[in-house]
């Protein structure tokens, strides 16, 4: 069945198989590699990408469920040769050791600096918090870094948090 999607600011019109992730889509038809398959249950966050600017697991979005929707990569982050902040911040922090969970760390990050409201470890829920280390974890909880790369993870996303 054909669909029609944007992809990093790009319309694509594809025709794909009812039951292929969006994951698949992406690097198998696409060529954009940035999103990995880390577990394909939708359990590590390797393939988190955007999804009309809210993060998800691209290996448990079936693509014909995105048809018209609006999907960001790790490639659609940078601006040209400007780099997003957050991609920045993740160099100067050195916030990644092998690399392979990166793509997915920044998608989600970015999606979760714009996400209103306080997780499960703010002890008010009528308060927007701040983002402290421990609300950033809580909030990034959803990705996996094998390499144990965390503080410096979390250290990346507080400089760029407003």
């Amino acid at each position: 069945m054909e669909i029609t999607l944007q992809v990093n600011g790009v319309s694509r019109a594809v025709d794909v198989d009812p039951r292929m992730s969006l994951l698949d889509l992406l690097r198998e038809r696409l060529g954009l590699i940035g999103a990995k398959k880390g577990c394909d249950h939708g359990q590590c966050g390797a393939c988190t990408v955007l999804i009309d600017g809210r993060r998800a697991n691209s290996c448990l979005a079936l693509a014909v469920a995105v048809d018209g929707l609006e999907i960001t990569t790790v490639e659609g982050l940078a601006e040209g040769d400007d780099l997003h902040p957050l991609q920045a911040a993740f160099i100067e922090h050195d916030a990644f050791q092998c690399g392979y969970c990166t793509p997915g760390q920044l998608c989600s990050a970015v999606g979760m600096l714009g996400e209103p409201g306080p997780s499960a470890v703010t002890g008010d829920i009528t308060l927007d918090p701040d983002l402290t280390p421990e609300e950033i974890r809580e909030r990034m909880s959803g990705n996996l870094c094998r390499c144990g790369a965390y503080v410096n993870i979390v250290s990346a996303i507080a400089e760029v948090a407003p």
